[in-house]
């Protein structure tokens, strides 16, 4: 058995969404604080298994709609690393467990290769700096999409490069 849970669901809470922000129109809706503490300790202690970005992102003008009518969703491909760095900086998870969590997991259960440090396995890797501050500004994202909920949020964990199989596909600018 498996079960998993959205990176926004482990770090935003109803109260995130203020006045009606629909960055943060998510599906399912965000959850009080001790809704979201319980899921965090559910990953702490394995029962659930699996981390993902849940990324779902939604054209501008679809979310500049009044709450109701806005589409659900948030980019969430760039922005996985550092909210879950919020996790690993507020003491609720250790970093091997998030990265359990996020790519070993997944990789099982989809019987994939990927998601480890093993010969043999693709060297799939992201190289960062967990203590890194930064300003997230959805402008700077690289996704078509620009709706994070995350935009102005001063977080931690700058990735720095990512590889596939060994080759370099993103360096960070200076």
């Amino acid at each position: 058995m498996t079960a998993g849970t959205s990176i926004h669901h482990l770090t935003l809470n109803e109260f995130d969404v203020g006045d009606y922000r629909t960055f943060f129109k998510l599906t399912p809706p965000l959850r009080s604080e001790q809704d979201r503490l319980a899921i965090v300790a559910a990953v702490a202690d394995g029962s659930i298994d699996i981390i993902s970005s849940f990324h779902t992102p939604a054209d501008e003008e679809s979310k500049r709609l009044p709450f109701e009518e806005a589409a659900p969703g948030a980019v969430a491909l760039e922005t996985f690393l550092p909210a879950a760095m919020r996790l690993y900086h507020a003491g609720h998870l250790t970093l091997p467990a998030l990265f359990r969590a996020m790519a070993l997991a997944p990789a099982l259960r989809l019987g994939l290769p990927q998601g480890r440090l093993t010969p043999g396995a693709p060297a799939d890797l992201v190289l960062f700096d967990p203590d890194a501050p930064f300003l997230m500004d959805r402008f700077k994202l690289r996704s078509k999409s620009k709706n994070t909920p995350f935009d102005g949020a001063r977080m931690e964990g700058k990735v720095l490069a990512t590889y596939v199989a060994g080759t370099q596909v993103f360096h960070a600018e200076d």
